[in-house]
């Protein structure tokens, strides 16, 4: 290996040293010291390689991504992902026709302007004209795309619609876990004072409306409905990410976030659509959290509403599961407590 490295090296430095010649006799021919013959047949073959290299790239570019763009995109199954992917092919079409239409001007003028005797350069050095154009209309463009952008991004992070479906995705190194509202339809509060080993989540279950809370395996959300995402980090940053729905929020420690959509394809109409019958919509984390950054994933399923209801009303709340947490409640909420002993603490010490 270490051969090898030194192989590479070698050839590298020598690369760099015909490089720097290279560039030494360009710059006597531009002072007028050599000649152009000097340079030999080698301008006109880099000249024609810029063509060569401009139609190569090109070819390979779209290429590549007709053969391969069923890997790169994957269905559609929100209502606003429908949106955002409109505005990405926008903004991808856009950016695809000015950078290559850049490029076929910088390698054409590469092959036209090479260096030939008697060939003069024209010194061109201003035009308001072109400065004006290619000012405005770059900006105009820009403008309309971040606006469309930002009318979107209002709206998905607005207010949910009443009849959401409110869920709370909880992130943590290395998990993701979920809290749905029993039949009593509120999410009960929450402190990260609450924090342990058993209570993850940091629920305040002294509260009326946690008693009924329930936290599943999986995260199971209704086709068609509008679903809320309640976000919260116990650590570090992490994000909420789910492709298919074009969904992404991050999940900051200390500063709850949220997103609301609705999913349009059940996990059955997906496995359809796609070929596979083991698929499953997967919540991922998309920050680099950590050494198990790997393994933090989620399933969620998206059933018919009546299934929905179907699995929602066989859950049971996650204290009757955890009956011996019931002993650790006290009668004032721990909440209460702790903020009445940090007051008791702050008066002390003004004293």
């Amino acid at each position: 290996m270490l051969n090898f490295v030194i192989l590479v090296s070698v050839i590298l430095i020598g690369a760099i040293l015909v490089t720097i010649f290279r560039a030494h006799t360009l710059v006597q021919v531009v002072r007028g010291s050599k000649d152009g013959a000097s340079l030999g047949k080698s301008n006109k073959i880099n000249a024609a390689l810029f063509l060569v290299f401009l139609v190569a790239g090109i070819v390979l570019f779209f290429g590549y991504s007709y053969t391969q763009f069923d890997r790169y995109t994957v269905p559609v199954a929100s209502e606003h992902g429908a949106v955002t992917f409109k505005l990405f092919w926008i903004t991808t079409a856009i950016t695809t026709a000015a950078f290559i239409l850049t490029h076929i001007v910088l390698f054409w003028f590469a092959y036209r302007y090479q260096h030939k005797p008697g060939n003069v350069a024209n010194f061109y050095p201003h035009n308001d004209k072109l400065e004006l154009i290619w000012t405005i209309v770059p900006a105009i463009v820009l403008a309309l795309l971040i606006f469309s952008g930002f009318k979107a991004w209002v709206k998905i992070t607005d207010q949910a619609p009443e009849n959401a479906e409110v869920i709370e995705v909880f992130g943590y190194q290395y998990a993701w876990s979920s809290r749905y509202p029993g039949p009593d339809g509120k999410l009960g509060p929450s402190d990260y004072k609450l924090i342990d080993t058993d209570n993850k989540l940091g629920v305040d279950f002294s509260n009326q409306y946690s008693k009924d809370d329930f936290l599943p395996r999986e995260i199971h959300i209704p086709k068609g409905k509008p679903v809320l995402f309640k976000i919260r980090a116990r650590d570090v940053i992490h994000s909420v990410y789910v492709p298919h729905f074009r969904l992404q929020m991050n999940a900051v420690p200390g500063m709850p976030t949220q997103f609301w959509f609705v999913p349009t394809k059940s996990t059955a109409d997906m496995a359809a659509e796609t070929g596979n019958p083991d698929f499953t919509y997967e919540l991922v984390c998309n920050k680099i959290c950590g050494k198990g950054h790997f393994a933090m994933r989620a399933t969620i399923v998206v059933d018919e509403p009546a299934e929905y209801e179907k699995w929602k009303a066989s859950q049971k709340s996650w204290l009757s599961k955890n009956p011996e947490y019931l002993s650790r409640i006290e009668t004032v909420s721990p909440i209460e407590t702790a903020v009445a002993k940090e007051e008791i603490e702050e008066a002390q010490a003004s004293l």
